[in-house]
């Protein structure tokens, strides 16, 4: 198995070079609003283990909101980000994207405050990369290799079975079975389908995840007599500031909606990113801190079955800290429309929203963070669109296909390889098609 990794290159942008940014991101697109995978900056294509990948110019516009509190603006930089889902390990493809896109990443990076046109191209970027304070893979294991492979397999199976249709239909569904089978048999010999079995999963991997899996708890379980003492005064902390933090849920301008609106839906698949500052105080930071490493456990070692909580749409997701954390990111990329999106976390696992979210400034009041919150859907919809940025340039390794897509192909694979499957089972498996 290969697992998946992440890498995200955070720079200032040097204001004079702003504009020059700018077009030279929006040149890296098709008119559909996709990136094209054979740009000549980045070609994007060229990368086997590369999912998904985006530029972004982060322009925080809510650094007034600290007024709220009687304190001072907090006046961010304009700074550009670039990161991506992969394959592998990070550094190892970060290695690889430095040797094969030099020129571009150099022209990009060119217009950030601190760069050095001449200097070690992929030793600034390892600088600039930023690790994630938690992360989440849809399904730890599914490479792009696979997803086009069985992708080219479903299509080819789906071709036959229109071919063949009055025949097929004719036979019981153990023979429908074995003719999918010798017809798969066939393609592969011809060169036609290729069905390449997963790599050995690295040892180092392995290693780490076994740590992080006894780690955790052992470490939850020697400090646990600590907790309990300090667990009445965490919750006196946290009532007392919900009974007293502001709210800034007032509605988006609609000029940024209709912004932000011609950055979606060219796909179905969407990338999502918001941006806030955290509450001030050192409570704030560090419960954020600690219900995050809690969400990293779990997506490593609960949430692999290909949902978050009951949300299945999410083909990757992360969250970053940002300035000594006192801001944060947020970045996925989902299945579907942002409405669709937001009523599938609000409806399934608003709590959960509440968890992650209620250290950010101006979040609608909770009540001891599981009631309220999300749960006041119009407040929190106005919340995450006013803090949500633009994507400047977006890829998709393969485009059109969902979750839902990626699952079923798996499946009919699986189905395929089976050496037996009983009555009941071939029924289940033949409705995938």
């Amino acid at each position: 198995m290969t697992p998946q990794s992440n890498f995200m290159v955070l720079a200032r942008i040097a204001t004079e070079r702003l504009d020059r940014l700018r077009g030279l991101l929006a040149s890296m697109n098709q008119p559909d609003g996709l990136a094209d995978p054979a740009n000549p900056l980045i070609p994007f294509g060229a990368f086997e283990g590369l999912h998904l990948a985006r530029f972004m110019i982060l322009d925080d516009t809510t650094a007034d909101d600290m007024a709220v509190y009687g304190l001072p603006s907090r006046p961010y930089p304009i700074s550009l980000v670039f990161f991506g889902d992969i394959d592998g390990a990070a550094d190892a493809f970060l290695a690889a994207l430095c040797r094969r896109a030099d020129a571009g990443l150099r022209e990009i990076f060119a217009c950030c405050e601190d760069f050095d046109a001449q200097g070690d191209l992929l030793a600034w970027v390892r600088r600039h990369n930023q690790q994630p304070a938690a992360a989440y893979v849809n399904c730890i294991g599914r490479t792009v290799r696979q997803i086009r492979e069985e992708d080219a397999l479903y299509r080819a199976v789906a071709g036959h079975l229109e071919a063949t249709a009055a025949e097929f239909a004719g036979r019981d569904r153990q023979r429908q079975r074995a003719q999918l089978i010798a017809f798969v048999d066939a393609q592969k010999k011809a060169g036609k389908l290729s069905l390449s079995p997963p790599d050995e999963t690295p040892l180092v991997w392995r290693l780490g995840n076994l740590l992080n899996l006894v780690g955790v708890p052992l470490v939850l379980l020697l400090v646990s007599p600590l907790l309990l003492v300090a667990f009445p005064f965490y919750l006196y902390q946290l009532r007392s500031r919900e009974l007293t933090d502001p709210e800034i849920t007032p509605r988006p301008d609609p000029a940024r909606i209709a912004m932000l609106a011609a950055t979606e839906d060219h796909d179905v698949t969407n990338p999502y990113l918001v941006m806030g500052s955290l509450k001030p105080g050192p409570f704030r930071r560090l419960n954020a801190m600690f219900l995050l490493a809690l969400l990293d456990y779990f997506a490593r070692h609960i949430y692999t079955g290909g949902n978050l909580g009951r949300v299945r749409t999410i083909h990757f997701a992360r969250f970053v800290f940002l300035d000594n954390r006192q801001r944060m990111l947020f970045i996925s990329n989902y299945d579907g429309t942002l409405e669709a999106y937001m009523d599938d976390f609000v409806n399934k696992v608003g709590w959960g929203l509440n968890i992650m979210f209620s250290n950010g400034l101006g979040y609608p009041r909770t009540e001891w963070v599981v009631e309220g919150g999300a749960k006041q859907e119009q407040k929190f919809k106005y919340y995450v669109r006013r803090h949500q940025m633009p994507t400047a340039v977006w890829y998709k390794a393969y485009p059109g296909l969902t979750i839902f897509d990626l699952a079923r192909n798996s499946l009919l694979r699986a189905g395929l390889e089976q050496e037996h499957m009983s009555e009941a089972e071939t029924a289940e498996w033949l409705a995938l098609l």
